[in-house]
């Protein structure tokens, strides 16, 4: 956008220090968050602090090279905004607006501004609801909240990019919602694998991508939450549809306030941060909310530094969570995918007054029996199977098809397994487990029941293709089993 001489309110630059630049207006200040353009609107400022009847001091939106004192430069009498409308699903944009998928021109949009109060209490659902997901580790032992939002932990290579991807599949193909992913400090290479993907999974349609890459200026990757969160809101409220946003990575959110907090001049608090990081992250998660006209669900990834969960940046974020989603390296190297850890994961919802009695009960005996079976772990590495009691070897073989049941085969990975995704229901799940408990499939093989949906196509499946009891093979040749399918050979390595 060119700068017009005649322009209202034109400001001079007195100052540029990397990405803060102090700017004097003679004429009118602009208001906080004011959007400022220099070099004929290529380099974007924002308005941060009024540091005196004359001067303002910004943080670039964009890369300053190129700015010098004395250049001109146009107050936009506007904030930062972002597209909305029916015409954002299926594109990828950056924290302007602006399309980044080299496809058509945006047509039939309506542009708000980032800068949004969250919805009134009067507004907000009083009731808690579960958001069924279609995958049964997560419905039946960490049920998240519609409206709510929860934390998932893991590194590279466990699966959390295709946990995501099946999530948002799931979104889109059975609650009728839209999903909108939010890469905060994204790697270019993580963008384009994820719309690659989710290209190829056919969920393009009814998503949307926001990216502010990891080389972009600290202001472009603190207010692309804030755009992909208005985006999300105009679903929820004028649309009345869930909206499932996903975020990654939240921690830097806030590491993008701490570096303009440092070169805004703030004295730090503790660690470094930034003083407001409490109220800065508040800002953004409480616009995630269930409505009266519908609800936004969030998921976000989390990256704890250095493992210390007394980090402030963690603690800040885990007070807004409702749910802790822990992704185990070791049980995705056992081939037990979603690699979902059913001991260290927990949620908020998990009680007798939200789930129900009998789901509760379900998920702490499944949760007792699972612990006991980690803990006879070491016994059996050491003397094996046979010398563990009788009851004993029955909570090994619970455990053990509990733990292959709760493994599920995903839609948006069936070009690469060659098993077609199966979406089960809670009831179908909890029916599932409380069977296993039971000991009715005592007499079925572990691989049976690995990679199935609902748990009776483990004996559908022994009725096709019988499978021998003492050797180890499996329920067919596009359906490996992790581990060998008889009670004996049971993990020497697990420890």
């Amino acid at each position: 956008m060119p700068i017009e001489t005649s322009a209202v309110n034109l400001g001079t630059i007195v100052a540029v220090r990397g990405s803060v630049v102090d700017i004097r207006f003679d004429n009118v200040l602009p208001s906080i968050n004011t959007l400022l353009r220099a070099e004929n609107g290529r380099i974007v400022i924002e308005v941060l602090a009024q540091s005196d009847a004359r001067h303002v001091r910004g943080i670039a939106l964009t890369p300053t090279q190129g700015l010098a004192r004395g250049m001109p430069v146009l107050d936009t009498g506007a904030p930062l905004e972002a597209p909305v409308g029916k015409g954002i699903l299926s594109r990828m944009f950056d924290v302007f607006g602006q399309t980044i998928d080299r496809e058509a021109p945006l047509s039939d949009v309506e542009w708000r501004s980032v800068h949004r109060a969250p919805p009134p209490l009067a507004r907000r659902s009083t009731k808690s609801e579960i958001f069924e997901t279609g995958i049964k580790a997560i419905d039946v032992l960490v049920p998240l909240e519609r409206g709510g939002k929860a934390g998932l932990f893991g590194g590279a290579g466990v699966g959390k990019t295709v946990l995501l991807t099946e999530m948002i599949h799931n979104m889109v193909g059975h609650h009728d919602g839209v999903s909108i992913f939010c890469g905060i400090g994204e790697r270019s290479r993580e963008g384009q694998e994820l719309y690659s993907d989710m290209k190829a999974a056919g969920v393009l349609p009814n998503m949307v991508m926001v990216f502010g890459q990891m080389n972009e200026p600290p202001g472009s990757r603190f207010r692309v939450g804030h755009v992909a969160l208005t985006m999300a809101e105009y679903f929820r409220d004028d649309e009345h549809r869930d909206v499932m946003l996903l975020i990654d990575n939240i921690f830097r959110f806030i590491q993008a306030g701490s570096e303009i907090s440092g070169l805004m001049g703030q004295m730090p608090s503790r660690l470094g941060y930034q003083p407001t990081m409490g109220t800065e992250l508040s800002s953004l998660e409480e616009r995630i909310a269930n409505t009266d006209s519908g609800a936004i669900t969030s998921i976000q990834a989390v990256y704890v530094p250095a493992d210390d969960f007394t980090d402030p940046a963690a603690v800040h974020t885990f007070s807004h969570l409702s749910a802790s989603i822990v992704l185990s390296r070791k049980r995705a190297s056992e081939g037990l995918y979603p690699a979902i850890d059913p001991l260290q994961s927990s949620s908020k919802m998990a009680t007798p007054d939200i789930v129900g009695k009998r789901h509760y009960a379900l998920a702490q005996e499944i949760r007792r029996t699972l612990a006991q079976y980690a803990q006879l772990k070491d016994i059996i590495a050491m003397l094996g199977l046979e010398q563990l009691s009788q009851q004993d070897r029955k909570v090994v073989a619970r455990a053990r098809r509990l733990e292959r049941f709760l493994t599920q085969p995903f839609f948006t990975t069936e070009q690469f397994s060659g098993l077609k995704g199966k979406l089960v229901s809670l009831d179908d799940a909890l029916d599932g487990c409380e069977r296993i408990l039971r000991d009715e499939f005592k007499d079925v093989p572990e691989s049976a029941l690995y990679m199935i949906g609902k748990v009776d196509e483990a004996k559908t499946e022994i009725r096709v293709q019988p499978v021998a009891s003492t050797e180890a093979t499996t329920v067919s040749d596009a359906k490996p089993a992790p581990e060998p399918e008889t009670e004996h050979a049971v993990d020497v390595h697990a420890s």
